[in-house]
């Protein structure tokens, strides 16, 4: 019995070392070496100060910037510690609602036949930093507008911003509006 025992703690000993020390060093190792841009949050750093990161959308309302899809996520949107949609189901009086209020808002601002989807829906986390190509072009006549620039220049910009699908089928292509706006403001 008692040499179980011994040979039980052993066992439990090199499996914490190798699970809780060895194998976590061995990932961050690999992370930093290979993957050192997205291992640390994919951050986008101006002037020695970091402005975002590509993985988490931001909240921009003016005019001049292209504008995100709703966010769920807490109270004023994009609050990445409230993280999550609204987990409202397809015939939700409330999700209907929502999507009501958002499309008048959207016609408001906007004079383009058809609605994007994405943009008066919110993403699964409330924190998709991506909006589809469509959505991209749609805003591009106001964002020319309020920037004084022509609309040509704007959507040339939405282009040269589409990713395509991951390995060419995962996913749908989607325009990265944080990169976007950054790309607006080098421009003007």
């Amino acid at each position: 019995m008692r040499e179980h025992l011994i040979v039980s703690i052993r066992i439990t000993i090199a499996l914490l070392v190798i699970t809780c020390g060895v194998y976590p060093a061995l990932v961050w190792g690999i992370g930093q070496l290979a993957f050192n841009h997205q291992a640390n949050g994919s951050l986008i750093v101006q002037n020695g100060r970091v402005i975002g990161s590509e993985l988490i959308g931001q909240n921009f309302s003016d005019d001049r910037f292209f504008h995100p899809r709703p966010s769920a996520a807490g109270s004023d949107g994009y609050d990445g510690t409230a993280s999550g949609g609204t987990n409202f189901g397809p015939t939700s009086k409330k999700l209907r609602d929502a999507v009501a209020k958002a499309v008048a808002s959207y016609k408001e601002t906007r004079t383009v036949d058809g609605i994007p989807a994405d943009a008066v829906t919110a993403s699964a986390s409330g924190l998709d930093p991506h909006i589809s190509p469509e959505n991209a072009l749609a805003q591009a006549p106001r964002v020319a507008r309020a920037n004084h620039i022509p609309v040509e220049v704007v959507r040339a910009l939405v282009q040269a911003r589409i990713e395509g699908r991951f390995i060419g089928i995962f996913g749908e292509p989607r325009v990265n509006v944080l990169l976007l706006n950054l790309d607006l403001l080098r421009h003007r």
